[in-house]
Order: structure tokens, then sequence, then C-alpha cells
């Protein structure tokens, strides 16, 4: 089997800041994950990732949230996109909060 896309989604909002998501099905998980799927979920501006979800090898699945770089628990496709949109959403509540 080849990688099969599942998901390819790219959203531009107001002051330039992207949202993209990219899953492929794999036939062999990723180095570093249990699973058969590789992702790649981005929220940030061209050149800053505020959020970011990915499993690249060998690191498996983690997140980037500003700063920080942590371990992601992945159990589902739609528990990722699930919680990538809820950071998604609350960085562009703060970021909106801050305007005058």
């Amino acid at each position: 089997m080849k990688a099969k896309l599942i998901l390819k989604d790219r959203i531009v909002y107001e002051g330039g800041y992207i949202q993209e998501m990219v899953i492929w099905e794999v036939p062999q998980p990723v180095v570093g994950s249990q699973h058969l799927f590789k992702y790649r979920l981005f929220f940030g501006l061209p050149d800053q990732r505020i959020v970011g979800y990915d499993n690249e090898r060998p690191k498996g699945d983690h997140r980037h949230y500003g700063e920080r770089e942590e371990a992601y628990p992945f159990a589902t496709i739609q528990q990722l996109v699930g919680d990538f949109l809820a950071d998604v959403e609350e960085q562009r509540r703060q970021y909106h909060a801050e305007q005058p």
C-alpha cells in the first residue's frame, strides 16, 4: 500500500495567520509512533509557528505550543484534529483580546 492522503486543508486568516492540516495514512508507522498516520498540523505566521502537531521521526507524536514542545498522546485522527483546533481557537482568542 502506498501512502494515502486523507486530509489536506489550509485557511489563511486576517493578519496573515495560516492554519494548515495535512494527514496521510501510511503503510507502516513512522519511527517513534505506533499508528498508521503521518501528520503535520500548523498554525502561525509564515515565519513563526504558534501551534503545531506532528510526528516527525524519530520524535514521534508531539505538539508545539508557543515555545514549549511536549509529547502528544495520539488516540485518533478525530481527537488529534479536535485538540489542534481547540489550541488554534485559544490562540486566536488571545490575539483578538490583545488588539486595541
